[in-house]
């Protein structure tokens, strides 16, 4: 047996070479630095606004009134065939109005804030347990269908850091026929510039980070 080897030969002995202790400051500097990079940086890359004008308009029914009124203003000021308000069915308070489906509950809004009946269009999409996003994208897919728009300009309003990760899942469903653009509205509750400092900035953008990495690298539509 060699001097080398040990365990009647089943082990060997190696050298390597591990940080010393300026090593590990190095290594630990690096990290801090790039943390406070990601950290700094997360919610301006989620919050992305890219707007392809024309074509549709298309907004959550979900969506708080801010983002109904930036809707309307961007209806109002560039030529769109329709605004088309997805949603999923609304989980609470049912029974106290005569809303079922967050899409009806936009076309409300939409209607009070000016807009006809001609220029909005409700598209309810039933209840999911995951991928809720994906599922309201392929209702406007086939609604686009309907209408014969396979080839068109999709332009969506969503909140601020579920932006990047809703024209992702939207590019997705409605395919390579159709141009996605997004604009990012004001977050409500929190400051972006520090939305580590608050509870609701701290659920909002990890999730979203999480929900995004989740999209872009597990998430695969199913085959038609």
């Amino acid at each position: 047996m060699e001097p080398n080897e040990a365990c009647w030969g089943l082990l060997r002995r190696r050298q390597c070479l591990v940080p010393t202790w300026r090593g590990w400051l190095v290594l630990a500097l690096n990290v801090a630095v790039l943390g406070c990079i990601v950290i700094c940086g997360a919610h301006r890359f989620l919050a992305v606004t890219e707007p392809a004008p024309g074509g549709v308009l298309v907004v959550e029914g979900w969506s708080p009134d801010i983002v109904l009124r930036m809707a309307v203003a961007e209806f109002r000021q560039n030529h769109y065939t329709k605004l088309c308000v997805t949603g999923l069915p609304v989980e609470q308070g049912t029974l106290l109005t005569d809303y079922t489906n967050y899409a009806h509950v936009g076309v409300a809004v939409l209607l009070k804030l000016g807009l006809s009946t001609n220029e909005v269009q409700a598209l309810p999409c039933t209840d999911v347990q995951r991928d809720r996003t994906y599922n309201t994208a392929v209702c406007l897919k086939h609604w686009l269908r309907e209408q014969g728009l396979v080839r068109t300009r999709v332009n969506l309003i969503t909140v601020g850091p579920h932006a990047r990760r809703s024209r992702l899942v939207f590019e997705k469903a409605l395919g390579r026929g159709v141009t996605v653009g997004i604009q990012a509205a004001p977050v409500i509750g929190y400051d972006p510039a520090r939305w580590w400092q608050s509870s609701a900035g701290v659920r909002h953008v990890t999730g979203e980070l999480i929900a995004y990495a989740y999209a872009r690298l597990l998430f695969h539509p199913p085959a038609e």
